[in-house]
């Protein structure tokens, strides 16, 4: 019993000592701290409006997801809190919910997030990020910034907008200008240019909390009230929140589907972060760490009613820019957006709207690469297809089904070039032992040994693109051909399949096929199919490259000399 008790508690303490703070850096993290607590303050409440939900919500997600996710992250400097894109990927999910239980069904939205990540790490899923295409992925955030601009454009004219998607809403309130409420756009404009002008200046770090409260102030003293307030748009609740359970009987299909896809784009966009934000060191990050971080992340962020929460890598450059030395600047940050939430949360009723649409269309502008995009579009016809597609499914269809797509895309890209990246080569022996790269014959030679060698996966589709490859047997007699694998672990059923055929045709002209350079595993393997020591003859590797295919040619030679015999 003792014995069972120690693993848990050995883990607590490692986990206690690593996120122990360290005095010589408290100073420093709790000071970097405050910058990225005052920025997310308008971006916590932008992203919740994009979710649909109230914007204090944001708030709420801003801290729990910081001081959760900075105690559990693998990356020490990533801020795990509110993105635009797993924002409005929660918008979506939300759209099958009445707007007066919306508040209710995010936090329940986000512990289902929270628990898809978690498991992603638990299992290890961190490796397979890098199988999402990046022509994918550029045309999916592409997507997502047009959506979030589009999206805000009625919240930055005060018109009301008709439309399935976001594009189609900011079509209807263009096409309608009488319907544009000139106070606010006054309000909204006068918020970008603020965000334009600071954001050229050494205090750009606090341009987008300048544009909410001086035009906000202009709104008040003017006395217009036709402009919207974040007050209308739901009960603002005083001071720091509570932590509630999730009301269960809000789960649906919807929210599930939504709660994947919103776990895929923060798999994704957790480790750019990694990459962007490398630990100090030799310190080497932990991909499955850092899911699970953000797994609790979204865990606290739901307990606490907030949005889901993700890597960002906005916050986690600023992070690292204001000097945050250790872990405990993000999580301070956190701690400093309680201490605001609890002195200001009666203030940000009185924001005014077409300021949060302000801020979130300059973050979305400011998010397209047009340079990634020209060079993608560039690099060939596959990486334009990926790109354009993914693009549109994110413009006109909701994000889980984009999100669907987009990985649908990517697995099929893969397939796709490695099929195409197949090459079969010759080798011919020459007089001082070592073997010379040709191009292939169309066909074999009646008892000759033709030695090929394949470059490219040979798993699916390869495997069907070597079959095409390989030289005729039909015109032949006794033709015999080694086929060299060395450095390959494992076959799948296809291979097995076109590797029996092709022996089946060979034997069907008195010929034979060899397979040279095979690792253990593979013999086993083949071996269990049956296919050595039947119609394949297989030779195991050695150290010496290019031994068992020597070995394979001499016995291939020796066969068909007994053969004319």
């Amino acid at each position: 019993m003792i014995q069972a008790i120690r693993p848990p508690v050995a883990a607590a303490h490692r986990w206690l000592r690593s996120v122990r703070p360290e005095r010589a850096q408290l100073r420093a993290d709790m000071l970097a701290g405050l910058p990225g607590a005052i920025s997310s303050v308008p971006d916590g409440m932008a992203a919740a409006v994009l979710a649909g939900v109230n914007p204090v919500q944001g708030l709420y997600a801003s801290f729990s997801g910081r001081i959760a996710g900075g105690l559990s992250s693998g990356t020490r400097m990533m801020v795990i809190t509110t993105t635009s894109a797993a924002a409005l990927a929660a918008g979506s999910a939300l759209q099958g919910v009445a707007p007066d239980r919306r508040p209710q069904a995010v936090g329940l939205l986000a512990i289902l997030v929270g628990v898809v990540l978690a498991a992603a790490g638990i299992v290890r899923l961190g490796r397979y990020t890098r199988f999402v295409s990046y022509s994918v992925m550029v045309g999916f955030l592409s997507g997502i910034a047009v959506n979030i601009a589009c999206g805000q454009v009625a919240d930055l004219t005060g018109a009301p907008a008709q439309g399935d998607f976001p594009l189609a809403k900011a079509v209807d309130v263009l096409t309608h200008p009488g319907s544009i409420n000139l106070a606010s756009l006054l309000t909204g404009l006068g918020a970008l240019a603020i965000l334009l002008i600071m954001s050229r200046t050494r205090f750009a770090v606090m341009s987008a909390l300048v544009a909410l409260v001086i035009p906000t102030a202009v709104v008040a003293l003017a006395g217009a009230d036709s402009v919207a307030r974040v007050g209308d748009q739901g009960d603002i609740p005083r001071g720091i929140p509570l932590p509630q359970l999730p009301d269960v009987r809000l789960l649906s299909l919807s929210l599930v589907t939504g709660a994947f896809a919103i776990a895929a784009i923060i798999l994704v966009q957790g480790a750019g972060v990694a990459e962007a934000a490398p630990n100090p060191g030799q310190a080497q990050p932990n991909p499955n760490q850092d899911i699970i971080a953000q797994g609790i992340g979204n865990l606290a962020a739901g307990f606490f009613r907030g949005i889901p929460v993700g890597g960002s890598v906005g916050q986690t450059a600023l992070n690292v820019s204001v000097g945050a030395r250790t872990r405990w600047a993000s999580i301070w940050s956190g701690v400093w957006m309680l201490v605001i939430l609890l002195v200001f949360s009666g203030l940000v009723r009185k924001i005014a709207v077409p300021t949060l649409g302000a801020i979130l269309i300059l973050a979305a502008i400011s998010s397209v690469r047009p340079g990634e995009i020209a060079t993608i579009m560039r690099t060939g016809l596959t990486s334009r297809v990926a790109v354009i597609t993914t693009f549109a499914a994110t413009l006109f269809l909701p994000v889980a089904a984009a999100v669907g797509i987009g990985v649908a895309l990517s697995l099929l890209l893969q397939l796709n070039q490695e099929a195409m990246d197949l090459t079969v080569v010759e080798l011919v022996p020459r007089e001082d032992g070592q073997f010379e790269e040709r191009k292939p014959p169309a066909t074999l030679h009646s008892r000759q040994v033709t030695v090929l060698d394949v470059y490219g996966s040979l798993l699916y589709a390869g495997a069907r693109t070597l079959e095409a490859q390989l030289p005729d047997p039909a015109e032949a007699e006794a033709p015999v051909v080694v086929l060299r694998l060395r450095g390959r672990t494992a076959v799948g059923a296809t291979f097995v399949k076109v590797a029996a055929g092709y022996a089946g045709r060979l034997a069907d002209r008195g010929g034979r096929l060899y397979l040279s350079g095979l690792q253990p595993s593979l013999v086993e393997q083949l071996h269990r199919t049956g296919q050595v020591d039947g119609p394949v003859r297989g030779f195991a590797a050695t150290p010496v490259v290019g031994e068992s295919t020597r070995a394979a040619y001499a016995d291939a030679e020796a066969w068909l000399v007994n053969k004319r015999e």
